[in-house]
């Protein structure tokens, strides 16, 4: 029997009882940060739950905080109590008259960024996007390099630079060099996005404790969508040998909501297989990825829809290669997928191989075309999945609009 809520519309809608994501949002009306959980269009106040007794007294504390941390490093046991009482309450009409007052809509709230990113890690786990990117980059070698089928490749981003959805994103500056040009210092004239999904991590280890694959659930709580801002003239000049630096590090948005895992269950689903066989470290007993149909809109046109489930590096294999050396987790640590990329032309995650290249410009609509972003472009990246009960379910979309380079002062004669 499917669970309804009695908030109205939320049954229709992507934001279900079987969803409740969690989020931070303030009102004109009261400016304060607070927690609060989405059910259809609406937002549920869990500070104002928090001030009587509907929660245990041990997890009451975590909602008076003003991100997420708190109650994300309780643990399984605490994010599924709350969860199971949130559906009750939710779905009950006898709560209906004193849970009401603690609704806040959608339209009328400021979001904030959920928890406090403590670490940020971006792999690059889509054998699409990187035989795409090989075949660009390498065109007379294979696109895969030697290592990529033995481990989840990824860097070590920037949490300072991680922002909420709706976050103007200004064009970044940096050194560039064309193949026979000098080097130059200017604004990126290739602005790209990395549509990606983003796993965060609750429960911490300690230095040099590694996490099994298995060990997944026990460790990360929800999931957020991603765009990892990348300027790719700056990137392709500065990676060799260390890697991306300032072409990714001056902003990443995420979505303001973070999707529970529990809440993805229906989307579960088998994940390539993979030849070779990992490392022993890297096996999981039950080996799956989530079926999420992602889609990125372009000046409100649809330009790809990147399909999550084919993923050859699964979330709990990132998770155990991002530990195998020692290196602790953190309650706020954020790691993503990398670009998403499927095996088709309208399936690829970045305007990099939409346009591979830059050669082939994307149709938005009455006769404009782009290869990479312009400034006054809005891009905005969304995913919906099959919810717990079977309905569909959609993950807190992230958007961001390019803004002009900011002009360096100059330094004195």
């Amino acid at each position: 029997m499917t669970t309804t809520s009695w908030v109205d519309g939320a049954d229709s809608g992507p934001y279900g009882i079987d969803h409740l994501p969690y989020g931070v949002f303030s009102t004109a009306k009261d400016p304060a940060m607070r927690i609060g959980v989405r059910i259809g269009d609406q937002i549920l106040d869990l500070r104002g739950l928090a001030s009587g007794t509907f929660f245990l007294p041990w997890i009451r504390p975590a909602f008076h905080e003003h991100a997420l941390n708190g109650f994300m490093a309780m643990g399984p046991p605490a994010w599924r109590l709350v969860r199971h009482q949130l559906t009750e309450l939710l779905s009950d009409r006898r709560h209906q008259d004193q849970s009401a007052t603690l609704l806040t809509p959608v339209a009328k709230a400021r979001m904030h960024l959920p928890f406090t990113v403590a670490d940020y890690v971006d792999f690059y786990a889509s054998e699409e996007h990187a035989t795409n990117l090989g075949r660009l980059f390498r065109p007379d070698s294979e696109p895969l390099l030697p290592n990529w089928k033995h481990l989840p490749v990824g860097y070590h981003g920037r949490a300072g630079t991680v922002v909420p959805s709706g976050t103007p994103i200004v064009r970044p500056r940096g050194q560039r060099k064309s193949k026979d040009a000098p080097v130059e210092f200017g604004p990126s004239a290739r602005l790209d996005i990395e549509a990606e999904v983003g796993f965060v991590v609750g429960v911490g280890t300690e230095l040099g404790t590694p996490v099994n694959p298995d060990d997944f659930t026990e460790h990360v709580f929800g999931a957020v969508l991603v765009n990892d801002w990348s300027a790719r003239d700056i990137q392709a000049w500065e990676y060799v040998p260390l890697g991306p630096f300032l072409g990714k590090s001056f902003a990443t948005s995420i979505g303001h909501w973070v999707t529970p895992l529990d809440a993805l269950a229906g989307a579960k689903a088998a994940a390539p297989v993979q030849d070779p066989v990992p490392l022993d470290y890297l096996l999981e007993s039950e080996r799956y990825g989530y079926d999420l149909q992602m889609s990125v809109r372009w000046n409100g046109t649809e330009v790809s829809r990147p399909p999550f489930g084919g993923m050859y590096w699964t979330p709990a294999q990132m998770l155990a290669h991002m530990t195998v050396n020692g290196a602790s987790l953190r309650t706020g640590d954020l790691y993503a997928s990398g670009t998403v990329s499927g095996p088709g032309p309208a399936q690829r995650g970045s305007f990099l191989e939409l346009t591979w290249g830059g050669k082939d410009p994307v149709d938005l609509g009455e006769g404009e075309a782009r290869t990479f972003l312009e400034d006054g472009d809005t891009v905005i990246i969304s995913a919906t999945a099959r919810g717990a009960e079977g309905g569909e379910i959609g993950l807190g979309d992230v958007r961001g609009t390019i803004l002009p380079a900011v002009n360096l002062v100059p330094l004195p004669a």
